[in-house]
């Protein structure tokens, strides 16, 4: 059970990049978070859970062999260096307030993942919250997916050390979660038409300028994306679809693999977002 947890709010402390991943070494046929995904849980599969003690001494070098990076100059040496902050400060977080223990971090939230998202936005690169003139604009990508992929991870899962933790993961305020704001769920509502950009906006899209973090493009694309994907689910329920924020995220998610998504170019920001 430990070891189930810990991977997953792990892979999610590094659950971004994107705007690096350009430059990543990938996995024949992988995208570059399924390189990364596939990376950590082999070395879990190879080596055992990610401990706290492990997390609190990673180092950039050790993050490069774990995911198959060469260090180097350039974004990718600086997104494992970005990952090995984001792994220690984790480490560190677990260790203070919660004995070392994931299961503990999990079980202190009470069923709660406003609580776990609360929790995690304690921990510097889970602070997903930009200023947009003069108001602070909560977004919590990465803290919001972990409830959910720990939801996924344990719920309805038989393990064989779940005794006495079988309801471990059930958030009894999940349906209240967003979509998960990233880069590719807008680029899939643009290209389907449901949102539309402003001209100059998409001429630096598709130059692939690098579309600075907290600027106002940035804030509003994935701002207006949540907005979007909330409406699209009170019209579903409206007439008799029950889906929830998080779900259409996760359709929407999958469809940007399409062809037609894939032809064109997203927006590129280096961040600790998403």
């Amino acid at each position: 059970l430990e070891t189930t947890v810990s991977f997953v709010v792990s892979l999610d402390a590094v659950n971004f990049g994107s705007g690096y991943f350009p430059y990543l070494r990938k996995r024949p046929g992988m995208s570059g978070y399924h390189t990364i995904a596939t990376s950590l849980r082999e070395h879990v599969a190879d080596h055992g859970a990610l401990d706290v003690d492990t997390l609190r001494a990673m180092t950039s070098a050790r993050c490069a062999k774990l995911f198959g990076q060469v260090l180097g100059e350039g974004p990718a040496s600086e997104l494992m260096s970005l990952f090995a902050t984001a792994l220690r400060d984790l480490g560190a977080a677990v260790t203070d307030r919660h004995d070392g223990s994931f299961t503990t971090l999990v079980m202190s939230c009470d069923h709660r993942g406003a609580a776990l998202v609360d929790e995690l936005d304690r921990i510097p690169f889970f602070h997903d919250v930009s200023r947009y003139r003069g108001i602070d604009v909560p977004l919590y990508k990465r803290a919001q997916i972990t409830v959910n992929d720990l939801a996924h991870a344990l719920g309805g899962r038989d393990h064989d050390d779940m005794a006495g933790f079988e309801d471990l993961a059930r958030f009894d305020d999940i349906d209240r979660l967003t979509m998960f704001p990233d880069n590719l769920v807008p680029h899939v509502l643009r290209i389907d038409g449901v949102l539309t950009f402003a001209p100059e906006l998409l001429a630096r899209i598709e130059r692939v300028d690098d579309i600075t973090s907290g600027s106002e493009p940035e804030v509003e694309i994935r701002a207006v994306s949540l907005h979007a994907v909330e409406l699209l689910s009170e019209a579903l329920r409206a007439v008799g679809t029950p889906a929830h924020a998080r779900d259409l995220d996760t359709f929407l998610w999958n469809r940007g693999a399409g062809s037609i998504y894939k032809a064109a170019p997203r927006h590129r920001t280096r961040c600790v977002y998403y």
